[in-house]
This record gives structure tokens, sequence and C-alpha cells, in this order.
């Protein structure tokens, strides 16, 4: 039986997302920088690395797939705005909850600007390709900016006005998105195995031999092309059917892992790996521009303005799920009140929308001022690592800290089956973050510009934040942990 749609009133989400809204909201998170770009930047990141590249996405893929069936578990007993965090608070712990979700909404705001900042030479080449040979200005740092901080408001903009809308956008996008990749994958298949090639480094292996270190630093960054699967539970609190969410989470990660792994395999086909390398040493590139010589003129521009819209897409996909979380933190009164207020007209949370494009902004000057694409990348992947640790050992407490929610569970209910899935993600998610953190700290960066570094100093002051929020509520003779955390916020 179908649930019904609830009418809600004024200063309530409606709950109008489509399972199609809510797959293409994961696509649509996913799909872009990640497939386009980290795959072929990775060789000059991750030097060594050589062909072995999509080995690497398969085994990135594991952990992911394994976080997803989680997150449906926990996501279909407490469907609610702000997903994660209603999650592991009622299921964990308050404290868990937040950091968890906090260290998320940190990650994301970084990916946002990393994806709004690396647009713009994607939007270069494609003018370029078209002929528009003043498109070189776009190198230029200030119209760079200009261009990146644009697509962040725009993304606010179709997100302000309403889900309907913003569904409408997403699923355009994400059909848009899919296509050109495709494109490219069945050129690259037909054509000739190696059709570039480039010089053998004799700093590098030659491709036979598999260098442990740079395969699982490699697969530690290509774990970041699937993160934003999560944003499906953030969007919870308007999802039109309950059941639709574990669905949809199962649907996405399992499409675009299929997808991801065949399109990296099929343009390494095309192009060898030391071709990728030495143009990765020259600057920043993409699938579409490695593919371009052996693609027709018009075909090579589809492609670029469909991989143009496969990154533009993510920024309203991750806002979605990034304002809600801010959403949630307000309904439990850890951040003003003003954040959890819905707009009049359209429904939407129009303060919380506003700080995260706010914060994404930031973030774009953030990258421009760092010089430094895999910084973003590093802290994403250091941020949803935690964020996923704490996911998965909340579906291992769920039944004892919250019995009354645990038997509202429809996803994986068996309990045997729960605990091998949570500790299985545990383990594989610990190891990622310990190739993370010890690449990081070894590495020749300088301390102030570190990952690790960074994360630290922003989640100790977002645990003052929290400490404050606890100890005020604390002093009013009230119990947080009874009075907020063992219900569900009201809708």
């Amino acid at each position: 039986m179908s649930e019904p749609n609830r009418a809600q009133g004024p200063g309530h989400l409606r709950r109008e997302i489509s399972l199609l809204g809510l797959v293409s909201t994961g696509i649509a998170a996913m799909v872009g920088v990640g497939v386009n770009i980290l795959p072929f930047m990775v060789q000059r990141y991750q030097p060594g690395i050589g062909p072995w590249v999509p080995l690497a996405y398969v085994v990135a893929a594991v952990p992911a797939l394994l976080a997803a069936l989680c997150y449906a578990s926990l996501v279909s007993a407490m469907p609610r705005a702000g997903g994660s965090y209603v999650s592991v608070s009622r299921a964990l712990s308050p404290f868990g909850g937040f950091i968890a979700s906090f260290s998320q909404w940190f990650g994301l705001s970084m990916a946002m600007g990393v994806v709004a900042y690396f647009l713009v030479p994607v939007l270069r080449d494609l003018f370029l390709n078209l002929g528009v040979r003043s498109a070189t200005v776009l190198d230029q740092r200030g119209l760079r900016i200009a261009v990146s901080l644009t697509a962040i408001w725009v993304a606010w903009l179709v997100n302000l006005v309403g889900v309907r809308f913003y569904e409408r956008s997403v699923v355009i996008m994400a059909a848009i998105t899919i296509l050109g990749p495709l494109v490219m994958s069945v050129a690259a298949l037909l054509g000739p195995a190696g059709g570039i090639t480039g010089n053998a480094n004799p700093s590098l292996p030659e491709g036979s031999a598999l260098a442990i270190r740079p395969f699982l630093g490699t697969a530690v960054v290509l774990f970041s092309s699937f993160i934003g699967f999560d944003a499906i539970s953030q969007a919870a609190g308007e999802a039109r059917r309950v059941s639709d969410l574990a669905r949809a989470i199962l649907i996405a990660i399992g499409g675009v892992t299929i997808y991801y792994i065949g399109f990296t395999w099929s343009v390494y086909h095309a192009v060898g790996w030391h071709a990728v390398y030495q143009a990765s040493l020259v600057h920043d590139i993409s699938a579409p521009g490695l593919m371009a010589p052996l693609l027709p003129s018009w075909l090579g521009s589809l492609i670029l303005f469909s991989v143009a819209v496969a990154i533009l897409k993510v920024l309203p996909a991750v806002m979605l799920g990034n304002s809600r979380t801010l959403y949630a933190f307000s309904a439990d009164g850890i951040f003003p009140k003003a954040l959890c207020s819905v707009h009049r007209r359209f429904q939407t949370p129009h303060y919380a929308l506003l700080v995260t494009a706010i914060a994404a902004s930031l973030c774009v000057l953030g990258c421009n001022l760092a010089g430094d694409f895999f910084l973003g990348v590093d802290l994403l992947v250091l941020s949803m690592l935690v964020h996923f640790l704490l996911m998965a050992a909340a579906l291992i407490t769920f039944p004892k800290v919250n019995a009354g929610l645990y038997r509202q569970l429809s996803f994986l209910r068996s309990r045997g089956l729960q605990v091998v899935v949570a500790y299985a993600t545990i383990l594989m998610l610990a190891a990622l973050l310990v190739v993370e953190v010890t690449g990081d700290l070894y590495s020749q960066t300088p301390w102030y510009l570190k990952s690790t570094t960074s994360w630290v100093v922003v989640m100790c002051g977002a645990c003052g934040l929290f400490w404050r929020f606890w100890t005020r509520l604390s002093r009013t003779g009230v119990d947080p942990g009874a009075a907020i955390f063992r219900e569900l916020p009201l809708e």
C-alpha cells in the first residue's frame, strides 16, 4: 500500500519529492567532478598508480556500497530532514549525531567550493572548442571567482523556489550528465586501444607491477566520487513516500558504481596512462579534454557541454542536503531557531539555504587562496569517512539506544545481517581513514595546509558549539537526551 502524502501546514517542509527525484538527487550529487576529473588527475596526485585506476575504483566502491546499506536501513526508521544527523543522534548519541553531521556539512561545503571552482576550466575548454578564442580570459583569477560564485548562487535560487522546481531541474541535468560520458565510453571502446599514448616515464612503473601505496591512496581519493548518495537521506523530510528512500539510495549507488567503473576503464582503454600522467603535469585535465583528439569537433563540444552540466548540477543537489542539516540542528535547538524557519511562499528553509550558500562561497575563495585542488578533496574524504563510520556505529547501537524507533525500521530488518554489514563497513572505512591520515601527515605540505589539521581545528570549534547548547539546556533542569533525542523531530 502506498503511503499517504500528508498535507503540511505552514512552517513545514512539503513531501513532494518522488522516487525519480530522490534517485536524481543522489546521481546529481555523485556524478560530476568525481568521474570526469579525479580518475585522471589522480595520476599527478598519486604518481605510480599507472593503469590500475579502474581497479582502484572497484576497491573504493565496496565500502561505499556498505555505507549505503547502513544509510538505507537507518533512514527507513527515521525519515526526517537532516537524515544522518537525526539518525545518528537518535540511534547512537546526540553528540555523535552532531559530530557526524557537522563533519559532513563541513566536507560538503568544501566540495561545493571545489566543484564551482573547477567548473570554470571546463567552460573555458567548451568555448575554445567552439572557436571562441577569447575564452582564455576565464583563466583570470577575478573572472574565475565571479563565475564560480555565480554558479553557487544560481543553485541557491533553484533550491529557494521550492522542491518541485528543484526536482524538475535536477532530473533534466542528471539525464544530460549521463549522456555525454556514455557517448565518450562508446567512442573509446570502438576506437583502437591506446589511441593516444605518452612517452614512458622511467620514474614510474611500466604498468605490470601494482604499487600498494599509490593504489591505496588512489582508492581513498576515488572513494570521494561516491559521496553524495547521502543527499537522499538529507531530503527524507520531503520524500513523497518513506519507502522510496532506501530504494532510491540503492538504485543511485548501484547504478553509479557500474557507471564509474565502465567509464573509467573505457577512457583508459583509449588514452594510455602515460599520456594521462604527462597531461596532468601540465594543467588540470578532464575526460573530455583527453578524448577530444579522438572525436569530431562537434561531438567534443557536446560532451564538454554535458560535463559542464554534470559539474554544475552537483551544486543544487549538495546544497539541498547541506541546508537540511542546518535545518535539523536548528530544530533541535543547537543552532539559532531562525535556521529552521520556512519561507511562507516557497515552503523551503530560506535562512538555512542562505548560510549554506555563504559557506560554499567562502570555500571558493579558499580554493583560490590555497591554489590546491586536492586540499579540498582531502578535507571532503576525511570529513565523510568520519561521518560514515559514525553512521555504521549507529546501526550497531540502535536497538539498545532507542528500541522504540528501532521497531520502525523497514529495510535490512535481520539483526544478524545488520551487525555483519555495520562491522564490515567500520573495518573498511577505518582502513581508508588510516591511509588518508597517514598520507596527509607524512606529506611535504606545510602543517597549516594539511587536511587533518584543518579538520581538527574546525571540529574543535563545532564541539564548543555543541557543549554550549548542551550546558545551557541542562541548566534549565531539562535532560536534553530524554527531552529531545528520544523522539523524531516534527515534520
